[in-house]
């Protein structure tokens, strides 16, 4: 089963990563993030990540010195189609404290994880083995979704 059947119309929350693979063009998950994108272009999937990813993943264009990779980033990471770019808010501060206190997630995936549930989120999607979703939010790895 692909991706895009696996999270068909799942409110999915995407974890930065993932917008690296994406505009990067990373294979080999470059064609199933395409047509995922895609899907949330199109308001046929609903998707959130959080204002937290930009700033994560404007490090290297700003490492690089490189305003096209920085302009792809800021493009991807916007509130547009179906995808909502959540502000870290004080409630969402405040589940990341409780999550750090709970499990072993670093202060950045709590807040990515805070925001997932603050948003009503059913599936985190990432590629980082170390992400640990609470119960009712599925953690789901890139890698083990692609045939």
């Amino acid at each position: 089963m692909g991706l895009i059947q696996t999270l068909a119309r799942r409110h999915t929350y995407i974890d930065a990563n993932i917008f690296v693979y994406a505009v990067e063009q990373v294979p080999p998950f470059a064609a199933a993030l395409d047509q995922f994108f895609r899907e949330v272009a199109l308001r046929a999937q609903p998707a959130t990540t959080s204002e937290l990813t930009l700033a994560e993943v404007l490090v290297y264009p700003f490492l690089r010195a490189s305003d096209r990779d920085r302009q792809a980033f800021e493009q991807a990471v916007r509130t547009q189609g179906g995808l909502v770019v959540a502000p870290v808010t004080r409630p969402v501060l405040i589940e990341a404290a409780r999550l750090r206190a709970t499990t072993s997630l670093k202060l950045p995936d709590a807040i990515h994880v805070a925001t997932a549930l603050q948003a009503g989120c059913e599936v985190f999607l990432t590629n980082d083995a170390r992400i640990q979703g609470p119960p009712g939010l599925e953690v789901m790895r890139l890698a083990d979704a692609l045939p």
